[in-house]
Formats: structure tokens, sequence, C-alpha cells
């Protein structure tokens, strides 16, 4: 099991326990813990509205691949920190992470 932080639109912070071995995104445990991430795309990379802001942990979390660029840097808001929940992997890199969402709060 790894925990990280999750920041909402609100500025409210949650800690967040997920397991590490059964393949699952980032994306995918933001909605199965009920946050308000669209996914429209279905964790494709193709609609970016997963986005999230890694404020703390990052390095470990390796870079973005360029599909993964080409959907952030079409967003209004694009930090250098940022990435597509769907594209993160829940593995022990993500350990101690903070994320902030970003993506539409629909």
């Amino acid at each position: 099991m790894v925990t990280f932080t999750v920041e909402d639109h609100d500025g409210n912070r949650q800690d967040i326990e997920a397991p590490d071995d059964m393949g699952l995104s980032l994306m995918e445990v933001l909605k199965a813990s009920e946050y308000p991430v669209l996914a429209t795309c279905g964790g494709m990379a193709l609609c970016a509205t997963c986005h999230v802001e890694v404020l703390e942990g990052k390095n470990g979390l390796g870079e973005a691949t360029d599909i993964e660029l080409d959907q952030l840097e079409a967003l209004p808001e694009y930090f250098p920190s940022s990435r597509l929940a769907c594209q993160i992997r829940i593995s022990e890199e993500l350990d101690g992470a903070v994320i902030k969402l970003r993506g539409e709060d629909n």
C-alpha cells in the first residue's frame, strides 16, 4: 500500500491509501475516492479532464509521454508539474506525494 495526499479544488487535503500491486492508475483511485474527476476518455490520455499538479514527489514519477504533453499543453492552465492522472500508475514512487486536482470540477 502507498499513501499520498490529494488537495481538492477548495484547498482541502486528505491522505489516500491505495494498493500498489493492482496496476491501478491515479485517475482510477481518485474516481473511486469520489473526487470530481471526469476522465471522459477513460484513461487514454485524450481529454485531459484528469489534469493534476504534482506538488511534491514529481521526481519519482518519471517523465510525461509526448501524447500526455500534447494534451497538457492544450490546457488553459498548464504548470511545469502538470500531469494526467490516467498516466500515473499507483506504485511505491507515489508514496508521500502531494497531488492537487486541476481538472474541471464537474
